[in-house]
């Protein structure tokens, strides 16, 4: 044999053996992370528009597994209260256990311990609310309001349940990480920065982007991997010629 197809033959053993390395690995972080967002993740089907523009009714979003202990203001959560009837509610936090919550003040805004809050995700022109309220937030409960405060049933509609239209953490299924459909929608939700100067700041966002990436590189592994096969043999012929 001479020294060129030594060569050749040496190269294609150790091009095989990164193939199945870089298969392997590939299949490690695909499969992974799948299993990785399935644990984190649940997907939910938006009933309703009372959270437009941010999800509208239909949109198929992605929300973290989480306790409602952690819960922070401005997110927006997944929850179930038969109070607030049969079926998961979305809605967004914008107050916790001790915060008055009220509004609006001279220039339409929502307060909080009266610090003023500017919501740009709120639907619509005018005041954060078209009906005045002050609610004062019992501990362990949470304030949720609607974006399209125009067409929401939230919290402002049950102030005198005894609860003052505050629902239980632990009602707290999830909370919103993503819309995943409609196409033209998918993107991630951001938290908002109106909240992050009030005591207990806003919450981190989960874990969906490095999931993503591990998927991500995992397929272009495996499908590189895959490719190296016959691109190789291609390669080989070539030399023996």
């Amino acid at each position: 044999m001479s020294g060129a197809a030594r060569t050749v033959k040496g190269h294609g053993r150790l091009g095989n053996t990164l193939s199945s390395l870089a298969v392997a690995l590939g299949c490690v972080l695909f499969l992974g992370g799948f299993i990785w967002g399935a644990v984190q993740y649940q997907p939910y089907t938006v009933p309703t528009d009372s959270m437009a523009p941010t999800v509208a009714a239909g949109d198929r979003v992605l929300a973290q597994r989480i306790d409602g202990d952690v819960v922070r203001r401005g997110d927006v959560v997944v929850f179930e209260d038969p109070l607030w009837g049969d079926l998961p509610m979305v809605k967004r936090v914008v107050g916790v256990g001790g915060d008055k919550v009220a509004c609006c003040d001279k220039r339409g805004l929502l307060t909080v311990n009266g610090e003023p809050v500017k919501e740009p995700y709120v639907d619509g022109e005018g005041p954060a609310s078209a009906t005045g309220f002050t609610a004062t937030v019992a501990r362990g409960k949470l304030f949720l309001l609607g974006d399209h405060r125009r067409d929401s049933l939230d919290s402002r509609d049950r102030l005198t349940d005894g609860e003052q239209g505050a629902v239980p953490r632990e009602a707290v299924r999830a909370r919103i990480d993503a819309t995943a459909w409609p196409l033209d929608g998918v993107g991630m939700l951001g938290r908002p920065q109106a909240f992050a100067g009030l005591p207990g700041g806003v919450s981190e966002p989960g874990p969906l982007r490095p999931i993503l990436l591990a998927i991500g590189v995992g397929a272009v592994l495996v499908l590189g991997g895959a490719a190296y096969g016959p691109i190789a043999r291609r390669g080989g012929r070539g030399h023996r010629r």
